[in-house]
């Protein structure tokens, strides 16, 4: 028996906002979730799947019209063709409260209910599948304590949208232990609902997250798939990962230290650049660029970022298919605050009042409070970055400041 298992689809997810970023390749982002779909399709029917799992958020929510809809019974249809069931659970983005538009879906997909789990038997496979959907978005019980008990001879099969035992950056849905689920006794636990893959248990059961199958912005970055799982007639189980993804996100940190110019940057940027593009293969590559270090050429970035930021687009475009979503900056001069705080000097003085600044948020709240009407008139992007978490960010900006007044203080002493 072999079967392919997938999770957090996300069919035609928005991806909001990408008109603020200038260049940005929208149409490519935009379709990236239906071809990798269509891949995991591919896949399927190469692999002579028996059948396919989808451990939920196949959608994003309740969709923009009926060809999301549509395009998903075309590749169902693909699938019925080449005899291929399809069994998938709802997760909180595709809740049946929440999904208001339905098509009727070819007849080889089967869809589990969400007021108790259900048992599906595929007697000539010798498997058992148990799954339940959610019937609301915010599913906030353990879902696993309700399955049923395995089927003896059966090879058994729970499908799950759940946090497990919670993780960073998603909502604790259905949320469960590791024990919880091995001590159902199941061969293989398919969930969904973390977009990063993970095996929380390789064996005896087999507990596996996926990952989701495209990733849709800098938050998901890496390879992105699917599960493909064969059990042999002994229950013995090989579990591989099969990189479906068609845009890859990449975060590249380049360390700049000691490095005296915008040249000696590009110089440091573009190797780096060079091994993203290799490792991401022939799909289109999105970077985020972070530039770390202490650096003479500090002094240009902060002045002059934008002719920076466009050298480097120009170095993705030689590269090939590479998109530069950001370039940000975590570097300084190499200049003693320390030291220059302890000077008698105005110089000092400035030093020591943005440190205390630094120190205490209620100043640093009327200080925020006092840009307010700057906000509007700030590019989107911008304005979210600086305004997301005011206060927090703002602290960290006053460390820019800092250094930006210092050097143009000093600098302004300089000798012609």
């Amino acid at each position: 028996m072999k079967f392919v298992h997938a999770a957090d689809i996300h069919l035609d997810s928005p991806l909001r906002g990408l008109e603020r970023y200038e260049g940005a390749p929208v149409h490519d982002l935009r379709g990236a979730t239906r071809k990798a779909f269509e891949k995991l399709v591919d896949l399927c029917i190469e692999e002579k799947a028996d059948f396919l799992l989808i451990a939920g958020d196949l959608y994003d929510g309740d969709w923009h019209d009926y060809n999301t809809g549509l395009f998903f019974s075309r590749q169902m249809v693909r699938l019925r063709e080449a005899q291929i069931a399809v069994f998938l659970i709802r997760g909180n983005h595709d809740a049946e409260s929440k999904i208001t538009r339905q098509l009727r879906l070819p007849d080889n997909v089967r869809s589990f209910a969400t007021h108790e789990a259900e048992t599906v038997r595929l007697e000539h496979l010798g498997a058992a599948l148990h799954g339940r959907s959610f019937a609301t978005q915010a599913m906030t019980e353990n879902l696993a304590l309700s399955y049923p008990a395995p089927l003896d001879g059966f090879f058994n099969i729970g499908i799950l949208h759940t946090s497990a035992d919670g993780r960073p950056g998603h909502e604790n849905y259905a949320p469960c232990s590791q024990g919880d689920l091995a001590a159902k006794g199941y061969g293989y636990w398919a969930l969904g609902h973390i977009h990063r893959r993970e095996v929380l248990h390789g064996g005896e059961p087999w507990i596996v997250f996926p990952g989701n199958l495209q990733g849709r912005h800098i938050r998901e970055t890496g390879e992105k798939g699917c599960t493909v799982v064969s059990v042999n007639d002994s229950h013995e189980t090989v579990v591989e990962h099969r990189v479906l993804d068609v845009v890859r996100w990449c975060e590249c940190d380049v360390d700049v230290d000691g490095l005296d110019s915008t040249d000696d940057l590009l110089t440091r940027v573009q190797p780096a650049l060079g091994r993203a593009v290799r490792k991401a293969g022939d799909r289109l590559l999105a970077v985020r660029l972070t530039l770390h270090g202490s650096c003479e050429a500090h002094r240009a970035l902060v002045t002059r970022p934008d002719g920076f930021i466009a050298e480097v687009r120009a170095l993705g475009n030689d590269l090939g298919h590479v998109w530069i979503e950001r370039v940000e900056f975590d570097t300084r001069a190499p200049v003693d605050l320390d030291a220059i705080a302890q000077q008698g000097d105005p110089l000092g003085q400035l030093v020591r009042f943005t440190r205390t600044l630094k120190t205490d948020p209620a100043r640093v709240q009327e200080l925020v409070a006092g840009f307010q009407g700057l906000r509007r008139k700030l590019p989107a992007e911008l304005g979210e970055r600086i305004f997301a978490d005011e206060t927090a960010t703002a602290g960290e900006l006053l460390g820019d400041v800092e250094q930006l007044l210092v050097l143009r203080l000093l600098e302004a002493n300089e000798p012609p």
